[in-house]
C-alpha cells in the first residue's frame, strides 16, 4: 500500500474520476492534475488509464438507456480518429502545450455561453455532422494526451441542450470509448508495471464509490444548476490548465 498521504491524494483522484463517469463530466478533468501533485502528468495520466476503464463498465450500465444516438454516431468515430492521432504524434507536442490548448478553447466556450446570457431561449439547431467530427476527433486527441477531452465534447454537445440524463449518457458512452481505444496505445508507449496494478486495485472502491455517487447527484440536481455546475467546473479547469501552462 502507498503511504497515507499518496494514498488519500490519488484517492481523491480516482473519486473524481468516478463523479465524472456517474455523470459530472467537467469533473474528471481535475484527477490528473490531482495526481500531479506527487508524481509526472504522464505517470499519472497512466495509472488513471485502468480507473476510467473499470468505471467506465458501471456507468455505461447505469447510462445504457440515456443518450444520443445521433450524436454518439458522429462523435464515436470521431473521438477514435483522435486517439490514433494523438498514437501517431505522441513524441511531437508536450502534455504542457496540449494543456494550454484545452485551457484556452474551454475559457473561450464558458466566456462565450456566460457573456451570451439567455438572450436565446429557444435551442438551436442541431450542429452539422462536420462540427461533431471536428469537436470529437479532439476530444480524443486531448483525452489521449491527458484525459482531458471533456472541453471539446462540451463545447459541442451542451450548445444543444440536451436533457440531462441524456447529456450524461452521452459522455459516459463517448469516453467509455474512447478509453477502450486507448490502451493498446497507452501500453505501447507507457507500459504497466507491476507495482501499478497494486496502486490501481487500492483505488478501485474510491473509483467506483465516485460513479455510483455521480450519478445519485445527476439524478437529483436541478437540472439548470446541473448545466451551471458543468459550466463553472469546466472554466474552473481550463483556467488551472492556463495558469499550469505559465507557472510550472
Amino acid at each position: 500500500m502507498p503511504d497515507v498521504a499518496h494514498f488519500v491524494i490519488a484517492s481523491v483522484a480516482a473519486l473524481l474520476v468516478g463523479l465524472s463517469k456517474g455523470g459530472l463530466p467537467a469533473i474528471g478533468m481535475l484527477a490528473v492534475p490531482v495526481m500531479s501533485l506527487y508524481m509526472s502528468p504522464v505517470k499519472a495520466a497512466t495509472l488513471l488509464l485502468p480507473i476510467y476503464v473499470l468505471t467506465d463498465l458501471v456507468s455505461v450500465w447505469l447510462y445504457r438507456r440515456s443518450y444520443s444516438a445521433r450524436n454518439l454516431k458522429i462523435l464515436i468515430p470521431a473521438g477514435v480518429l483522435g486517439v490514433l492521432i494523438g498514437w501517431a504524434t505522441a513524441s511531437m507536442l508536450s502534455d504542457r502545450f496540449i494543456g494550454l490548448l484545452i485551457g484556452l478553447m474551454g475559457l473561450a466556450f464558458c466566456l462565450h455561453v456566460w457573456l451570451r446570457g439567455r438572450r436565446d431561449e429557444a435551442p438551436p439547431r442541431v450542429p452539422p455532422a462536420s462540427r461533431g467530427w471536428f469537436w470529437g476527433t479532439l476530444a480524443g486527441f486531448t483525452s489521449f494526451v491527458s484525459h482531458a477531452g471533456a472541453p471539446p465534447y462540451q463545447i459541442y454537445v451542451l450548445p444543444q441542450r440536451l436533457p440531462k440524463l441524456e447529456f450524461a449518457g452521452t459522455s459516459t458512452i463517448l469516453f467509455a470509448a474512447i478509453n477502450a481505444a486507448k490502451i493498446i496505445p497507452y501500453q505501447q508507449l507507457r507500459p504497466y508495471h507491476l507495482t501499478d496494478a497494486q496502486t490501481v486495485a487500492w483505488l478501485v472502491p474510491a473509483a467506483l464509490l465516485g460513479t455510483v455517487l455521480g450519478a445519485w447527484l445527476t439524478k437529483r440536481i436541478n437540472e439548470r444548476w446541473f448545466f451551471l455546475l458543468v459550466q463553472i467546473g469546466l472554466g474552473l479547469v481550463s483556467a488551472k490548465l492556463v495558469l499550469d501552462y505559465f507557472t510550472r
